[in-house]
């Protein structure tokens, strides 16, 4: 097109039309200018120097789940025998009996070692035995809610049937809880290396929480017990924990304080730990270590490993922070046999 020329319009079905006056084409021209200032203007607007909010993160923490001292009760109770839900109703009574521990409408959450798709003969969880056993004791007791729940490492739902701890928990009356992705609290644990970690919300929606670790050995700090155990209430990466993992251990015992231990030592891995998978590895030990102070337990439960505490960095740390003492045979303790 020429200067001289006006601009031409296109019919619908692609004819010329006539040409544009002089008016028209201003027209058109003032109203693209302004869509194009109001986009502008729009834009300027929309613009901020300050950045965009979101949403603080609520950050938790774990309640303590500890029952008031009493000198009446032994602080630790050591039983042997070969029935596993004698041997602990044995333990819990020594200790001031379940009525101690769980007053009735309280929702219990039962915290084994269940991190392996490993069968019970494995001794890589705990004993479904024992789990059964503490569920039917909180049920007697009145408890309104019973859960047993772990963050496994192998697959959650595989790992609670092959240890057979699915059945025996539902058998005696509990709910077994998978945490999911979205099952996970930012809790403040408060420790020297552990900071804010996610935890699973389970533990925050509980009145008491009794911790059932097992015996068995670890290729990284020896050894594997009650202390320990508090790895299953973490998400996350976890594993980086291990680059001191002393450390991490008493950050986690001192940010959940259960309610009552019941050491699981029917069957002890001796080797190969925590996943473990031969028989060879394992021992028939038929003793059940029940109390109230997590650091003598596992000080306890090292003999069955071959171990003493002066190799468990841990456990001096733990009395150094006030979670208990390591020379067990000072506390009121009492040991005994059943069946």
């Amino acid at each position: 097109m020429t200067s001289g020329e006006r601009p031409k319009r296109r019919s619908q079905h692609g004819r010329q039309a006539r040409p544009l006056t002089r008016r028209e084409f201003l027209l058109e021209m003032g109203a693209l200018a302004g869509v194009a200032a109001g986009a502008g203007a729009l834009a300027w607007l929309a613009y901020s120097d300050e950045p965009v909010r979101r949403e603080e993160e609520v950050v938790h923490r774990l309640p303590d789940f500890r029952v008031p001292a009493s000198t009446m009760h032994p602080l630790l109770a050591v039983v042997h025998g070969t029935q596993p839900e004698a041997m602990v109703r044995e333990a819990v009574g020594r200790l001031g009996g379940i009525g101690r521990f769980v007053q009735k409408g309280e929702r219990v959450l039962v915290k084994p070692n269940v991190g392996w798709d490993r069968q019970p003969e494995q001794a890589a969880n705990t004993n479904p035995e024992v789990v059964g056993a503490v569920v039917a004791l909180c049920r007697e007791a009145g408890a309104s809610t019973v859960w047993v729940s772990d963050v496994s490492l192998n697959d959650p739902a595989r790992s609670f049937a092959r240890s057979g701890i699915r059945a025996a928990a539902q058998g005696a009356g509990a709910e077994v809880r998978l945490p999911g992705a979205n099952d996970f609290f930012a809790t403040d644990m408060g420790g020297s290396l552990l900071r804010v970690w996610p935890v699973s919300r389970f533990f925050h929606e509980v009145d008491r929480v009794i911790n059932v670790p097992i015996v068995k050995h670890h290729s990284l700090c020896g050894c594997t017990l009650a202390m320990k155990n508090w790895y299953g209430v973490l998400g996350g990466r976890r594993n980086q924990l291990h680059q001191d993992i002393h450390t991490s251990i008493v950050d986690l015992a001192h940010a959940v304080r259960p309610t009552l231990t019941v050491m699981d030592a029917i069957r002890v891995l001796k080797r190969n730990g925590p996943t473990g998978g031969s028989l060879d590895d394992v021992a028939i030990e038929n003793t059940i270590v029940a109390g109230l102070d997590e650091v003598a337990i596992d000080s306890w439960s090292l003999q069955l490993l071959g171990l003493t505490p002066d190799k468990v960095r841990y456990l001096a740390m733990g009395q150094e922070r006030g979670l208990g003492v390591v020379d067990w045979r000072s506390l009121n303790w009492v040991e005994s046999q059943v069946g």
